[in-house]
């Protein structure tokens, strides 16, 4: 896999201070969010970019909350934040606007991108393995609710999956429902 890397730089946060390094694969640029001592087994969340949970803070899903809690986590624990471009399951910012629309006429987050001809998760996560391979890791800890990340990785030991569960609110009780019971995530 073709990939080009940023230098690193620092990255002072209400959530502590990390560095950061951005890569490039294809047409899209991800981020690594990371404690500057980076543990022999670190801690890491796969993040998929949500503009609308992450940036402007919808209750519709709970991805602010996730990144949120990671970003805490890892600062204590030692790890990394590896920030996917993938917006809306990967089905682009346009159609999850377009998928938001039909979940408003009754649809659920499955439904709506089946009906704009999607599958329910076109994400994947094989650069994540080349990123890691970039900081020398081998084995770690993931941060994650989802099996097919867990699935996912090749060439790289999980040796702990760790929860990440989020409180339900009115705008999010159906999504995370459907999350658990339609795309079988551990929570």
């Amino acid at each position: 896999m073709n990939i080009s890397f940023s230098n690193e730089a620092n990255l002072p946060s209400r959530f502590g201070d990390f560095k950061i390094k951005a890569f490039k694969e294809a047409h899209k640029e991800h981020l690594t969010i990371y404690t500057e001592s980076i543990p022999e087994i670190p801690t890491v969340r796969i993040h998929s970019e949500c503009i609308t949970g992450d940036t402007i803070g919808s209750l519709k899903c709970d991805c602010r909350d996730q990144l949120e809690y990671a970003l805490k986590y890892i600062e204590k624990d030692g790890g990394m934040v590896i920030y996917l471009r993938q917006e809306g399951r990967s089905i682009g910012l346009l159609n999850k606007v377009n998928a938001y629309a039909l979940q408003d006429k009754g649809l659920n987050t499955v439904e709506a991108n089946h009906q704009l001809g999607f599958g329910a998760d076109e994400r994947t996560y094989e650069v994540v393995t080349t990123i890691l391979e970039h900081f020398g890791i081998k084995k770690i800890k993931l941060l994650t609710n989802n099996p097919h990340k867990l699935s996912s990785l090749k060439d790289i030991e999980i040796v702990q999956r760790i929860p990440i569960i989020m409180e339900s609110n009115t705008y999010n009780e159906d999504y995370l429902q459907v999350k658990r019971d339609d795309m079988g995530h551990l929570i």
